[in-house]
């Protein structure tokens, strides 16, 4: 029964990681970081990413460009440009340490202590990718914030909001979060059963003749 308790809960951690992970992917690449609505022209709205800022036309479709510079951007898109690569790169890293990890995989079966090691090292890699994940996509909506407050702006002049990216990339963070906490908790606090196999096999049967050859020395 523990086994499978275990085992499930190795299971919904690194779920969680891969989901947050592919949503980390997205949000990276994903223009709407930031939405601009004209009240002048309420058929042309206006979204930017770390990448690409485009104009979303009722008639005329979607049309977007990239920036041309990337010391010319703003240090919070600089910085998250960054970050979200070091993120999709920990979250890869963490899936294939911690795959290798689960009592599930038959390789290493014989050294559970490196197995452990593993699932250790992804729930701390995903961990990382998580954090990595929450701040740009946090610091890009408290620059927002800031400018869409500032009040030495006149009125007239149209303001950013957030755009659909950002709450993206919080369940992302979160995710990547929670699932590396879960391999961690799960590593930390079960220990796993003998796998059945072979090894398993091999193990038992040497046990019964470790004890059969000490009764018979207890007999003579």
């Amino acid at each position: 029964m523990a086994l499978v308790v275990r085992s499930v809960a190795q299971l919904a951690g690194i779920s969680l990681s891969l989901l947050g992970w592919v949503l980390s992917c997205l949000t990276n690449y994903l223009p709407q970081w930031k939405n601009l609505n004209l009240d002048l022209n309420e058929m042309e709205n206006w979204t930017m990413g770390l990448w690409q800022v485009c104009v979303v036309q009722e008639e005329g479709g979607t049309q977007c460009k990239d920036f041309e510079s990337f010391l010319a951007l703003p240090a919070e898109l600089r910085i998250s440009r960054i970050l979200m690569f070091l993120s999709n790169g920990l979250g890869l890293l963490g899936l294939l340490a911690s795959g290798f990890g689960l009592d599930c995989l038959r390789v290493g079966e014989t050294r559970p202590g490196l197995k452990k090691g593993l699932l250790i090292l992804g729930g701390t890699v995903f961990w990382a990718a998580g954090v990595a994940t929450l701040v740009p996509v946090s610091w890009v909506a408290h620059v927002t914030v800031q400018e869409f407050w500032d009040e030495t702006m006149p009125e007239i002049v149209p303001r950013w909001e957030f755009g659909e990216a950002l709450f993206l990339g919080w369940s992302a963070g979160f995710s990547l979060l929670l699932g590396g906490c879960l391999l961690n908790c799960v590593a930390c606090v079960t220990q796993a059963a003998p796998a059945p196999g072979p090894y398993a096999v091999v193990e038992t049967q040497c046990h019964r003749q470790h004890l059969e050859m000490k009764k018979a020395r207890l007999k003579v």
